[in-house]
């Protein structure tokens, strides 16, 4: 599932300027188009030596990428971010002729992020990270059309005025310092953010090699035909709309893994005045709208991963009305207001995993769900009691306890 070398030479040849060197602004493009695409991938650049040089890599990285500084290059290099050959080298490793050098660029340091008082939902705070469940609507980061009102602009404020600390360096030239994954602007749950640099780099590295556990609840219209199902298809840019993606089976496709296991069906087969007349004892009976509420494991970390693969499979997330979902009234499930209840997509980060940074313990934490999500399942769930229809599913694999995340 790894890079072509073709697509590494496009890379860095966008991202080489004159004489070699990393260009900033080619950089700084880059990670702007990565962040309107909610990409989590790592900007990477590659060297070939074409002859020998009697100098350390450390003091050739300074020439490659000129607007970092040594000590901050040889940062990268501790921290396993600057390869040779394949191999962890030191700062102080001699080049030769034909050696490869692989690095992760972060963005360069600068610049400062205004505070913002923005309420947040801090689950877990320490002196290297913050992790927070985030509303939806709630941008992760700055971006050109948002220059506030986000995610870091109230981490700014809550460490300078609540509870100390700072947000780590990485990334600050592009207004997203501490920011080491992102959610989608209406996706709510939880997100890790780092506090130091350090911190930062190896959080980061786990990300980038899948070592952690995310875990997501999704509403989807209709009933998955099975109650585990591993989605592995290959997804791209969709051919002619710029924000969407879409299943591509030709040479832009990357490979995307997604397993799906259904934690609870429900009808919409009675309501209180047709509970008299039966009720539906099983799925064959049942009629009108069916729904479930659907775990994910993300095995790859595409641009809007979930929300494709489970739109191409039939049951697209409800409230997503990119990929097919339909926006959602209460009246639509149950319920007697016709107060709208989702329109926005009705998935949630509710588990996240992970290493400590600093001490490498392991650490798990579940984001309840959102007040809209969470309503929604309550009247799901009343309707299809009304039907006589049995919802719980037992999944093989699930592992979000939805007592924790706030569906007990």
């Amino acid at each position: 599932m790894g890079e072509s070398p073709e697509d590494r030479l496009e890379r860095t040849s966008a991202l080489l300027g004159a004489g070699g060197a990393v260009d900033r602004d080619a950089l700084f493009a880059i990670y702007e188009e990565n962040a309107a695409k909610d990409d989590e991938s790592p900007v990477t650049v590659e060297f070939e030596l074409l002859k020998d040089l009697d100098k350390r890599l450390d003091r050739y990285m300074v020439d490659r990428v000129p607007f970092l500084s040594r000590t901050q290059i040889q940062r990268l290099i501790e921290e396993e971010a600057i390869t040779v050959n394949g191999r962890v080298p030191k700062s102080s490793t001699k080049l030769r002729k034909g050696d490869r050098i692989v690095a992760t660029l972060p963005p360069p340091p600068s610049g400062a992020i205004q505070p913002e008082e923005i309420p947040l939902d801090v689950i877990y705070e320490d002196d290297a990270i913050i992790v927070v469940n985030k509303a939806a609507g709630l941008i992760v980061h700055p971006a050109r059309s948002h220059k506030s009102g986000t995610l870091v602009n109230a981490l700014a404020w809550r460490f300078k005025f609540v509870s100390g600390g700072e947000l780590s360096t990485v990334g600050e030239e592009f207004a997203r310092p501490g920011i080491v994954h992102r959610l989608d602007k209406f996706t709510s749950g939880a997100i890790v953010s780092a506090k130091n640099d350090t911190a930062h780099w190896r959080l980061g590295k786990q990300f980038e090699m899948r070592r952690t556990d995310k875990r997501y609840l999704a509403l989807v219209h209709g009933h998955p035909e099975r109650d585990v199902e591993t989605i592995d298809l290959p997804l791209g840019k969709h051919p002619t709309i710029k924000e969407k993606y879409a299943v591509r089976h030709d040479e832009t496709g990357k490979p995307s893994l997604t397993i799906a296991r259904v934690r609870e069906r429900y009808v919409m087969g009675n309501t209180p005045n047709d509970a008299s007349r039966g009720a539906a004892n099983s799925e064959k009976e049942a009629v009108g709208a069916k729904y479930a509420l659907v775990e994910l494991e993300l095995k790859t970390g595409r641009t809007h991963q979930i929300r494709v693969h489970l739109s191409y499979i039939g049951h697209s997330i409800v409230g997503d009305d990119m990929y097919g979902g339909r926006h959602t009234f209460e009246r639509d499930l149950g319920g007697e207001s016709d107060n709208m209840l989702l329109a926005r997509q009705a998935l949630h980060a509710t588990t996240l995993g992970f290493r400590h940074p600093m001490h490498e313990a392991p650490m798990k934490f579940t984001a309840p769900v959102a007040a809209d999500i969470r309503r929604a399942v309550e009247l799901l769930r009343a309707s299809s009691a009304r039907a006589g229809f049995t919802v719980a599913v037992d999944a093989p694999g699930a592992t979000i306890d939805l007592v924790a995340a706030g569906l007990g």
